[in-house]
């Protein structure tokens, strides 16, 4: 079945209905006169430069720490999303712009140590707040609140994004089974969501970077744990038989058996679709991981010391708060742990509503008069640390 371009009336681009939508920014971007980029490589340009981009080469995959270069980092892992959901939307005929600027930002709220970490600073968030963290959700907060570019005359700003590429960021979380995925038709407020999955994409590039996300990890995981003896012969053999792919080529081989099903097997009708026994296979890739790679016990030391690093982390700096004397409280405290606590004040105050203001034409997001406001900031200040950052800030607590 030829499916090459088969989604070419449904692309966003300016004759689709929802276009007015896919390109609103809660206020209109500054720009000079001749910028010829379209709006999704605008988007694309100002998530490629934010620290959050930049901190995911030194964010975790899945292994910690590892001194072999080949094995996968963060931004390892967004690439390839970039590069699967590039192919699959432009054989389709959908905007390939617009699946690189959500794939770009897709992943920008994790947190350090991986999706063990995504789960410590959660239990904090539920204790102190009583709401979950999921990367998802704050990476939308990163994007609308966090990252700061300066405009054309040195001021900082908020990204302010497209909707489109927001929508892709919140909602790329989710799988895929054989009833297939199909974009909403509604343009919901993305700052409703409650919990990962809640809602379908609103494009059908973001159906796409959700797609990308999951095959482009499910290989990967498993090369990289070859590559770090974490698979026995015996385990490899159980792999090729689910696959009936050699397992020492696993993840490009898998990314491109399931890369074209999904191009044979999609349409405007049916949504993006993979075949029954693509998504079996996909399914058995992924019980075979969480049983010998996410699971196993290797991981439990490197996953205890975690807790202890954020939540040292969390309890200093929530010690700090002190209504309109934190401030004072925080330089106090400053010569006990200098790196920690000068980082955070030179943060937060970009974002709190006292002080100085000069150059700084982004949102005040929190209220120094609200504990929960200081504590939420400290939440997105650690999900923010890249893993060495956290462990030097760590080791600073604990050195006298």
């Amino acid at each position: 079945m030829n499916n090459k371009y088969i989604f070419k009336d449904y692309s966003a681009n300016e004759n689709n209905p929802k276009w007015s939508q896919i390109v609103t920014r809660e206020q209109e971007l500054y720009s000079k006169t001749g910028d010829i980029r379209s709006p999704f490589e605008r988007d694309f340009n100002r998530l490629l430069h934010t620290n959050a981009y930049n901190r995911l080469k030194h964010k975790t995959q899945v292994f910690f720490s590892p001194e072999n270069d080949h094995i996968s980092t963060r931004i390892d892992h967004v690439n390839y999303v970039e590069s699967i959901s590039y192919t699959i939307s432009n054989y389709l005929g959908l905007n390939s712009e617009l699946t690189r600027a959500i794939a770009c930002g897709h992943d920008v709220g994790h947190g350090p140590f991986g999706h063990k970490g995504e789960k410590i600073i959660s239990e904090i968030s539920k204790r102190e707040l009583g709401k979950p963290f999921w990367h998802e959700k704050n990476g939308l907060n990163i994007v609308d609140n966090i990252e700061l570019l300066d405009d054309y005359d040195g001021n900082k700003q908020n990204l302010n994004l497209t909707y489109a590429v927001r929508d892709g960021i919140i909602s790329h979380c989710g799988e895929i089974d054989e009833n297939s995925l199909k974009p909403r038709n509604e343009a919901i407020d993305l700052n409703n969501y409650t919990k990962p999955n809640e809602y379908a994409p609103f494009t059908w590039e973001a159906c796409i970077v959700k797609v990308a996300d999951k095959i482009s990890y499910l290989g990967r995981d498993i090369e990289d744990a070859i590559e770090e003896n974490f698979l026995t012969d015996d385990m490899l053999n159980e792999l090729s038989d689910i696959t009936g792919i050699p397992s020492r080529t696993s993840n490009s081989a898998i990314i491109n058996t399931l890369v074209t099903d999904i191009c044979e097997n999609s349409s405007p009708e049916v949504g993006i679709k993979l075949s029954k026994n693509a998504v079996e296979m996909m399914d058995k890739i992924k019980a075979f991981n969480y049983k010998y790679i996410y699971g196993a016990k290797r991981m439990n030391p490197s996953n205890k010391y975690f807790e202890i690093v954020i939540n040292q982390i969390f309890d200093i700096l929530k010690d700090t708060y002190d209504g309109k004397n934190t401030p004072n409280k925080i330089g106090d405290m400053t010569k006990y742990y200098p790196n920690l606590l000068n980082n955070f004040y030179s943060w937060i105050e970009k974002y709190w509503n006292i002080g100085k203001r000069e150059r700084l034409k982004n949102k005040v997001i929190f209220d120094i008069n609200k504990k929960e406001d200081y504590i939420q900031a400290i939440i997105y200040y650690i999900s923010g640390m890249t893993d060495k950052f956290a462990i030097d800030m760590y080791n600073e607590i604990i050195h006298f």
